[in-house]
Order: C-alpha cells, then sequence, then structure tokens
C-alpha cells in the first residue's frame, strides 16, 4: 500500500511555469497572478496551475481539454519527463519527484511504459522486434522475450503480421504495435498521450474496445489523455477536464454529464447521447410501499439507452431496478426515460 494508504497515482499542488526563473514566480500564481499576467508582466507561461488529483490503481483516468489546456504537460509529470515547479506526484506511494536520476531511470522502465500519439515505433525493427524492444531494454533474453511478445501480438489482434516493418502497416495496426510493447513491459501504470486521436473515426472505435476489453483483464492503472468528449465518457472510469493549465471539474462520466460544474463544461456535454452514459438509478422513480415485485428488472449501474431496449417493443410498460444484491429500489418507464434525456439537453 502506498503513501497515505493510497495506492494509485496521487497528485497535489502541481504547478508548472515555464521560463527562466520559474521557481520564483509560484507564489504569486498562487495569490491570484493570472495566466496573461504572469505572460505579460514577467516573460513566463503557466502551464498547470495547483493541480490535485487522486488516480485509483486498476482504473482508467481521462484527462480531457482541447489543445492547450495543459493534458500533455501533466501526463509527463506522472513519469517526469517534465520536471514540476512545485508540488508532490506519488506512484505506488513513491514520490518521484524527489528521485535521483537512477532512481527514476529505473521507474521509467520497470512501472510506466507510454503510448504516443505519434506511434513512435522504431522504423528499422519489425512489429515483433518493437513489441519487446523495452524487454531488450531490461535485459530479458530473447528466448523469454520473443514468447511474451507474440502473447501481446495476438491479444491486439496482429497475429501473423509479427515479421512486417511500421511502414507495411496501417495507422491503426501501427498503434496496435505501440499498445502491445507497452503492454509487454508488464508495468502497472499505462500512460496515453493523445494514443488514438491520428486514427480514423472507426478505427479509433476499434482501438477503444480493445483496451476496454484489455483492461477487464489485466487492470493496469491507465491515464489517457484526450481532447475527445465521445472518447472521455466511454473510457474513463474517472474524468478531469483542464482548462488554462487548471483542474475545471472532476468526476465519473455521469457526473460530469449531469452536473457540469461550469458553461466550459455545459458546453462541451450539450450534444452528449446522454442514454449512453446516464445509469438507470439517477432516474428511476422511488419504489411505491406496497410494490409487488414481478416482470423484467435491471441492476443498477445499466445505461439508459439498454433500458430502453427492455422496453421498447411495448410487451412491458416499466422495469424494476435491483441493486447489486437483488433488492427492489425503483422502477423506470418510458416516458422517464425520455423525460430524462430531453430535459438533459
Amino acid at each position: 500500500m502506498g503513501e497515505n494508504g493510497f495506492d494509485g497515482i496521487k497528485i497535489r499542488h502541481l504547478y508548472k511555469i515555464f521560463g527562466r526563473e520559474p521557481a520564483s514566480h509560484v507564489e504569486a500564481v498562487k495569490k491570484g497572478l493570472s495566466k496573461a499576467e504572469l505572460n505579460e508582466k514577467f516573460g513566463h507561461v503557466l502551464g498547470l496551475k495547483d493541480i490535485n488529483i487522486e488516480m485509483a490503481s486498476g482504473c482508467i483516468q481521462v484527462i480531457m481539454g482541447l489543445s492547450g489546456s495543459g493534458k500533455s504537460t501533466l501526463i509527463r509529470h506522472i513519469n517526469r519527463l517534465i520536471d514540476p515547479t512545485a508540488g508532490e506526484v506519488f506512484v505506488g506511494g513513491a514520490d518521484i519527484v524527489k528521485m535521483n536520476q537512477a532512481d527514476l531511470r529505473d521507474f521509467r522502465r520497470h512501472q510506466t511504459a507510454m503510448v504516443f500519439q505519434s506511434f513512435a515505433l522504431l522504423p528499422h525493427r519489425n512489429v515483433i522486434d518493437n513489441t519487446l524492444y523495452g524487454l531488450d531494454v531490461k535485459g530479458i533474453p530473447r528466448s523469454k522475450s520473443t514468447d511474451i511478445a507474440m502473447g501481446w501480438i495476438e491479444r491486439v489482434g496482429l497475429k501473423g503480421f509479427e515479421k512486417k516493418y511500421p511502414n507495411q502497416l496501417s495507422g491503426g495496426m501501427q498503434q496496435r504495435v505501440g499498445l502491445a510493447r507497452a503492454l509487454a513491459n508488464d508495468a502497472p501504470v499505462l500512460l496515453m498521450d493523445e494514443a488514438y486521436s491520428a486514427l480514423d473515426p472507426l478505427i479509433r472505435t476499434d482501438m477503444q474496445t480493445i483496451l476496454l476489453d484489455l483492461q477487464k483483464e489485466i487492470r493496469k492503472t491507465i491515464v489517457f489523455i484526450t481532447h475527445d468528449l465521445d472518447e472521455a465518457l466511454r473510457l474513463g472510469d474517472q474524468i478531469a477536464i483542464l482548462r488554462d493549465g487548471e483542474v475545471i471539474q472532476q468526476g465519473s462520466s455521469q457526473d460530469i454529464v449531469l452536473r457540469p460544474a461550469d458553461d466550459y463544461v455545459a458546453n462541451f456535454v450539450r450534444e452528449v447521447n446522454r442514454s449512453r452514459v446516464v445509469q438507470v438509478e439517477a432516474v428511476m422513480a422511488p419504489l411505491p410501499p406496497s410494490y409487488s415485485m414481478n416482470g423484467r428488472t435491471v441492476s443498477v449501474g445499466t445505461k439508459i439507452e439498454d433500458v430502453i431496449k427492455v422496453l421498447a417493443d411495448g410487451q412491458i410498460k416499466e422495469v424494476v431496478v435491483t441493486d447489486a444484491t437483488g433488492v427492489p429500489v425503483g422502477t423506470v418507464d418510458l416516458q422517464r426515460l425520455a423525460s430524462a434525456i430531453v430535459t438533459s439537453h
């Protein structure tokens, strides 16, 4: 168990200022100096301001924001490709800000793996040699690493392509290699920086599905950067939305959609298909005291979209919602479900 009993990633009071004397301006920023003022008066750029996030072990944490919001800067603090100006970054209990270069190198090699938007494959290595590159760096013999790499190549759907070179593969296939390489490293933390942003929409959806299916088994702590809200809502166990280097809102997909923190977030979620995000317990009616249990049931956590499918054939008028133990806790009908979707807009 890590720092303060938290075995995941904990970022506390993280600041990043770019410029010649960043540390000398932290206190001014803490006291309210704006990003624009910092740039105009002192020629420094505020990258991150007082970031506080806890990312649970084994979950997908999405960091979302528009270009320039600081999301890529933030993810690069988790493996300290960027040094913070102030603050703490704990990964599995270790404060990586305090690590010396040898410890940091060991941490990067064994505790984290990264998947890039640009694929970052080595052009002179074929698929299998790219996949086992990290294992080569660790000094694992080829007799063992080849089997590991082949296992992941098969898992990401590239069996038969292991001898191909990157320039012989489509973008989606190259990104599968990048994912296989990261997973072959068997690091507990997977950092994915706009990993799917360069892909066509259908291929992007396929890659999201592959990641979600794999995550059910591998249970990595995944930090996923995106500027796409639909992708964030589909992948994220938790989502943090950044603007100008600050966290505007943190929460589950449902939190973000139903309770946007401000107009900025509300504009983001306005066109979202809420039926794919909102869970039935958020819209159900309380169970009447004398209710007799009969007919179809759905469990809490079921998305509205899936409940509508149950009711759509007209055979039943409502369904009973049950908790995790099967105890009835509420009811919903089509009118209530439709009303929840429409009024959310």
